[in-house]
Parts: structure tokens; sequence; C-alpha cells
């Protein structure tokens, strides 16, 4: 077993595994919600655009109504780096139901960015969380949108266009038209619909 010293020499290590040239997204949803094909959509936008990406969900069975995280990479240099995001950069919260309840900005870096489905006020939503360190905070009422424009409350492709308007790490229309292909017809349509629509209505703090 490690010593106490060992232990923190290997937490200061696992946090310089990130640089300003990779990012680390980290999402968070429940079982079913599409948090994995939210940030496979993510990946899939960066390689596009000739960025290296990794997106997997969290390891271990994902069951329906539980908690799940997803995450994506995404570096302009080559990186061999596969470990699960335990210090992301971004968080960006699917399902409300989740804040308050889950520590969802665990591990979040000092500056992170907090991208939330939520209907309450800014004041509210930093209350709620209870993150301690200092974050930069958004939200979107991305339910509102998803039953709306879907006729129902799956928000994964609606935060996708909250994260885009946020952090512009990938393009829009190639998410819009990565979205569209995987999802064909009129289901397509209402995907984007809601991904323009999220990337118009999310606000800052």
């Amino acid at each position: 077993m490690r010593n106490d010293k060992e232990r923190k020499k290997h937490s200061e290590c696992d946090l310089k595994l990130v640089d300003d040239k990779l990012t680390d997204i980290r999402f968070h949803g429940r079982g079913g919600q599409g948090v994995v094909t939210a940030s496979r959509i993510a990946a899939e936008a960066a390689l596009a655009e000739d960025k290296y990406v990794h997106a997997f969900p969290a390891f271990g069975p994902e069951r329906a109504g539980a908690p799940i995280e997803g995450f994506t990479r995404i570096s302009s240099e080559e990186f061999t780096l596969k470990t699960e995001i335990h210090y992301p950069d971004i968080i960006v919260i699917l399902d409300p139901t989740l804040i308050g309840t889950v520590n969802l900005g665990k591990g979040l870096k000092e500056g992170g960015i907090v991208i939330a489905n939520f209907a309450g006020s800014m004041d509210e939503l930093k209350k709620k969380i209870g993150i301690k360190s200092k974050a930069e905070y958004h939200k979107v009422d991305a339910t509102k949108i998803a039953n709306e424009e879907l006729g129902r409350p799956i928000t994964n492709t609606v935060m996708l266009g909250a994260m885009i308007k946020i952090t512009g790490i990938v393009d829009l229309d190639l998410v819009c038209n990565i979205t569209a292909a995987r999802f064909p017809g009129v289901v397509g349509e209402k995907n984007v619909k809601a991904i323009k629509r999220a990337y118009k209505e999310t606000e800052s703090e």
C-alpha cells in the first residue's frame, strides 16, 4: 500500500496529466438518457476537425434511471491517456434531478465550466449544486426544449447545443450534421432544431 506521501505525489501527477492542449469533458445523466451518445457525437465532430479524441462511458453496467457518466477527451495533439476523467475541464449535466443529490463537481478544475440543464435561477443552481471551488456557470432549460421540440424529455443533443455555445470546442454545423446522420428523417430534423434552440437560449452568469 502507498503511504500518505506517495498518495499525495500520485494525486499531483494525475492532475498534471491534462494540459492546455487537451480538454476533458464529463457528461452527467441517467441510464437511458443518451449520455454516451452525447459524448460520442462530440467526439465525432472533433474527429472531423482533425483533432484527437477518446469517448467512452464510465466503467461498469448502465442501468436505466441510475446516475451515469460519459467522457469525451479532445486534444489538438495525439495522446495515449485512456483513464476515466477524474479532473474535468467541463461538466455537462443532462438531468436536473442529479443536482444536489450527486457530487457533480468532483474533481472539477479550478475555474472549470459547468453547463447545466436547469430551469431555476443562476443563484439557485450555484447553491444547489454545491461546488466549493471557483467555477464558471451556464444553464439552459433543456428539458423544456426537449419536450417542445422532441416530444420527450431526452436532453442529450439539446445539451450539446449548450456546450457548443459556451465552449466552441467543436463546430455547431458539424454536430448538427452528425446528429442528422445518426437519427435519419424527422427525428434527426427535430434534434437539430433542438440543438440550435439550445445554442440560442443558453444563459451565462
